[in-house]
């Protein structure tokens, strides 16, 4: 489901600090509440969010909860990978529930002991070829997750992860990057025993060398670190690891001026930059004081979007490319839509012209709809491929159910690899 687009706020109030707007905050609780409140697949950032913001009393949490304990029950033993079954355990444990005993529909799992089970696959397949089997992301959502519950096998994957980090080969995105800082964070803290000066030593210094550079990078982004959509998990980055990079001070001001002026659609967007303005982060999952927790006022029917009401056609160009894998093909057409419409109406356009080129599949995600297969062609996470889409030479940083093509663009969804 995507939110209503929050309007830009007044940021008066952030020059002398780094308290977000009171109107600013509520909007995105209620937007997440009313996102929690859809027939979409349950999404474990936003019941995370709003536990970590003290929203976990509202009816919107406790549905969201129960959706999430039913579908942990269903997959967890089946097809959830590792970075799922963590982030499915962070929002447990920001819901004072436990996962290592998940109870629903008549049947109660471990989501512990998947985690873990997938957590080893991961780090055993990295071994052999240097490269995770899913994402670094998932890993190091892997080791956040255990190392906050506290009862499972970590240390290794850290050590693996912080390699990478430090690797000047490394290339990881911000998000990655932003993770893996958070999860190693937690796992620097925890291991503060003796016997383990040495990793705690690897770890402080992949943690210290990347919230530098978040601060850097947030300086030539004029307060954006990467995007606006990878910069709430900087910020968390940030707001947890100020020992590591002190005696640096963090321009948090800037940081929260330059996202509180974006216009917001996504709701697990929202969930990673909320946590943030609130001072909070994914490390403090464990420490929710449930019975504090309060609610917000229900999401207020607004407008709705104006893509489906009478607007001009506008043209846009659209392209699907392979050059990689089996019989390349290119292939361009052009459609027609209403002025505002989403780039999925666009793709259903194409497939309706020329099914025989454009035909394509979606999956539902945390973050939308993602493109998994053109023309017949599937991405393959064994074989590290996907669909990547472009405006031009540009790759898109919405998804095709957020993004608005304007009148001449041209749209690619190039077959590539990660």
């Amino acid at each position: 489901m995507l939110c209503a687009a929050l309007s830009v706020v007044a940021l008066l109030g952030l020059a002398g600090g780094c308290t977000a707007p009171h109107d600013a905050v509520t909007q995105m609780l209620q937007c997440l509440e009313g996102s929690a409140d859809t027939d979409e697949p349950p999404n474990p950032s936003i019941l995370l969010a709003l536990n970590l913001a003290g929203a976990g009393k509202s009816s919107g949490c406790k549905q969201l909860l129960q959706e999430l304990k039913e579908t942990a029950v269903k997959r967890a033993p089946k097809d959830m990978t590792s970075g799922e079954l963590a982030l499915y355990t962070l929002a447990l444990l920001s819901s004072c529930q436990s996962p290592q005993q998940v109870e629903a529909l008549g049947h109660t799992v471990d989501l512990l002991h998947w985690l873990q089970k997938r957590t080893d696959e991961e780090v055993a397949y990295l071994e052999v070829e240097d490269t995770p089997q899913t994402t670094f992301y998932q890993l190091g959502l892997d080791v956040l997750a255990l190392c906050l519950e506290g009862t499972g096998s970590y240390e290794v994957a850290a050590v693996m992860l912080a390699k990478e980090v430090l690797s000047p080969r490394n290339g990881l995105s911000v998000d990655t990057r932003a993770m893996a800082t958070l999860a190693l964070t937690c796992a620097h803290g925890q291991l503060a025993t003796a016997g383990f000066d040495e990793l705690r030593e690897l770890l402080r210094d992949a943690v210290t060398t990347t919230a530098n550079a978040f601060l850097d990078e947030q300086e030539q982004g004029n307060g954006l670190i990467g995007n606006i959509y990878s910069t709430g998990l900087a910020l968390q980055a940030l707001t947890a690891t100020a020992e590591f990079y002190a005696p640096r001070e963090w321009n948090c001001s800037q940081a929260f001026s330059a996202v509180l002026h974006h216009h917001f659609q996504q709701p697990t967007a929202i969930a990673q930059v909320l946590p943030a303005l609130l001072g909070q982060t994914y490390l403090d999952a464990a420490g929710v004081d449930c019975a504090a927790a309060g609610t917000v006022q229900p999401l207020a029917q607004g407008g709705k979007d104006r893509a489906d009401q009478a607007s001009p056609l506008i043209t846009v160009y659209y392209s699907v490319v392979n050059k990689l894998r089996g019989a390349h093909f290119n292939y361009t057409t052009q459609v027609h839509v209403p002025a505002g419409s989403v780039l999925l109406a666009v793709l259903q356009a194409a497939q309706e012209q020329d099914p025989t080129h454009f035909s394509f599949q979606t999956k539902a995600t945390s973050w939308g709809a993602m493109v998994v297969s053109i023309n017949g062609l599937a991405a393959s996470t064994t074989d590290k491929t996907y669909w990547q889409l472009l405006s031009g030479s540009n790759a898109l940083e919405q998804g095709i159910d957020a993004y608005k093509p304007q009148d001449e663009e041209h749209i690619q969804a190039i077959y590539s690899t990660y």
